[in-house]
């Protein structure tokens, strides 16, 4: 049976560039995360540079929603003068908050824009409500919780500390490191993870080897496969079975992980927990959640202890579907869409969509390229493309296809 919220809460999005940052908000984000140019832990995403920053929130405003910016790197006495320069600018375009780890950085902001809200990362380590009392009390306007914590532990910091805000992850993936601090990237690759460059070295596969005394060395038997074990490999979390147990608990935003995401991806998993938020969780939600690439599902520590939350087995889950185009515009049974992955006359498509076209298929029985070129194999990446379509869709749509 579903069971609708029985408040209003926030819906947060990750937004890695602008064009993800539009498709967060068309199928139903309220607030988005996004990172400049420099001092964010997604340095490999698109991001944002000033110009940009300033028409995100505009764009954010323009359509009721917010702007969260990340600077959560763990900061080097070199970046402060250009942070103090930063969050002013921050503050001058409307950012709704600026996203901190770091003391230093949070003290550099509270000096440069004492009126720029702040919200503390889980990078920050917050997995008890004396920490969260303490920022509370330096002026920090909102607590991004350690997915280390349960849902009985987040109800007790939010009785202890009610005024501030608190905002946790619901879905995406998670890492093998406490609240995020890795040592992995760096001492294997040379990339800082809390600079923003981890490599993700969690996500590889692993075999142990001995080297006795002797000189005798050769693999011991430890691996899952042929291929080894992915021993640092956390499976990702969906928690969109439990939100009304998560706003019981004090939570007021429900933050979904993924800046380096496709917006495929993103718009798969915005669309799923906007409808469950509005209209419920049921066996529909989890069906939608498995046609985007992901890991096997956990709940990590919210429900208690955990000891299953590693994905021995492999490193990537393949979804149930595949991206295959984005629509740009429609109309008259015609609809214009930009190629995402390689589709034919005769396949069956399938719409994701904000709106009522949501789930309905049709078969493709003409193709026009952009060179006027009636064609039956849709395969330049890219292209834009004329096909039939019986629906109104309109621009932000997105057209997949079923597997198997």
């Amino acid at each position: 049976m579903k069971e609708k919220m029985k408040r209003k809460v926030e819906l947060l999005a990750p937004a890695g560039g602008f064009s993800k940052l539009k498709t967060a908000f068309y199928f139903g984000a309220d607030a988005a995360y996004i990172g400049g140019k420099a001092f964010s832990l997604r340095s490999f995403a698109d991001n944002f540079d000033a110009e940009e920053l300033k028409n995100a929130v505009g764009l954010a405003h323009s359509l009721g929603k917010k702007v969260y910016v990340t600077a959560n790197i763990f900061a080097r006495n070199a970046d402060f003068g250009a942070l103090s320069d930063y969050f002013k600018y921050l503050y001058d375009v409307g950012a709704d908050a600026a996203i901190i780890s770091d003391s230093g950085v949070f003290y550099a902001a509270k000096k440069a824009a004492p009126d720029l809200p702040v919200h503390i990362s889980t990078q920050a380590n917050l997995t008890n409500k004396y920490a969260v009392k303490f920022w509370n009390e330096q002026g920090a306007s909102r607590a991004i919780l350690a997915r280390e914590l349960s849902l009985a532990e987040i109800k007790e910091i939010h009785e202890f500390v009610p005024e501030i805000e608190l905002e946790a992850f619901v879905h995406g993936a998670m890492c093998i490191s406490y609240s995020g601090r890795c040592l992995l990237s760096d001492y294997l690759s040379g990339r800082p993870s809390n600079r923003g460059a981890c490599v993700q070295a969690c996500r590889w596969n692993y075999t142990v080897k001995k080297n006795d005394l002797g000189g005798d060395s050769g693999e011991m038997p430890v691996e899952e496969d042929e291929r080894g074990t992915y021993i640092f490999n956390s499976k990702d979390l969906n928690m969109s079975a439990y939100l009304n147990e998560m706003l019981d608990a004090g939570v007021c935003s429900f933050k979904i992980e993924g800046r380096m995401k496709s917006e495929y991806y993103l718009a798969t998993v915005i669309n799923a927990y906007r409808r469950c938020i509005d209209g419920g969780f049921d066996e529909s939600i989890a069906r939608e959640l498995a046609t985007a690439a992901h890991r096997d599902y956990t709940t990590a520590y919210m429900l208690g202890e955990n000891r299953a939350t590693v994905n021995y087995s492999d490193s990537q889950a393949k979804g149930d579907c595949d991206y295959i185009a984005n629509v740009l515009g429609g109309g008259e049974g015609k609809v214009q869409v930009e190629m995402r992955g390689r589709f034919k006359v005769g396949d069956e498509l399938e719409i994701l969509s904000p709106t009522d076209n949501f789930g309905k298929s049709f078969v493709v029985e003409s193709a026009v390229s952009s060179s006027g070129e009636s064609v039956t194999d849709c395969k330049l990446v890219q292209e834009r493309y004329v096909i039939n379509c019986p629906y109104n869709l309109s621009a932000g749509d997105i057209l997949r296809r079923r597997k198997g």
